[in-house]
């Protein structure tokens, strides 16, 4: 029986290599992690990445996307601001978060309070936030545990 953990990385097309790591870096605060001719890595967390490539014609999808996990609301706010001012991106309603980067990727922004959570409740990065959770994300987090 197979069992999946997770997901290992994102892997997205850029136009422009250079920018697109400019703009993440910038954005988000990631971490670079290595590179090679045409592409880029950036580390997501403790556990996943983001690989980046150059395409000479990138495609946007309607609908396909990726979320980035972030502290707070506060930290939501920021980008908001960001995406909005220094770089002029519309983002796409209803949600708090989501917008297309330059290159034409979507990607919707979460933070650590969504009930979704409770999924990631083992990992370190999580649990050193000191993020709780009520009875109701408890109850659920046990009934995952037995289940």
């Amino acid at each position: 029986m197979v069992n999946v953990y997770g997901c290992n990385h994102i892997a997205i097309e850029v136009d422009d290599i250079e920018k697109a790591v400019a703009f993440y870096s910038d954005v988000f605060n990631l971490k670079r992690l290595s590179e090679g001719e045409g592409d880029a890595f950036f580390k997501l967390g403790e556990h996943q990445f983001l690989a980046m490539f150059e395409a000479p014609e990138v495609q946007p999808s309607r609908v396909r996307h990726f979320g980035l996990l972030v502290r707070d609301e506060e930290q939501i706010a920021e980008i908001r601001e960001k995406l909005t001012s220094k770089y002029g991106i519309e983002l796409i309603p209803p949600f708090r978060c989501d917008f297309r980067d330059p290159f034409g990727n979507r990607i919707q922004v979460v933070d650590l309070h969504d009930e979704s959570m409770v999924w990631l409740l083992p990992y370190r990065e999580l649990q050193d936030t000191g993020l709780s959770f009520d009875s109701t994300h408890r109850a659920a987090l046990d009934s995952l545990r037995s289940g």
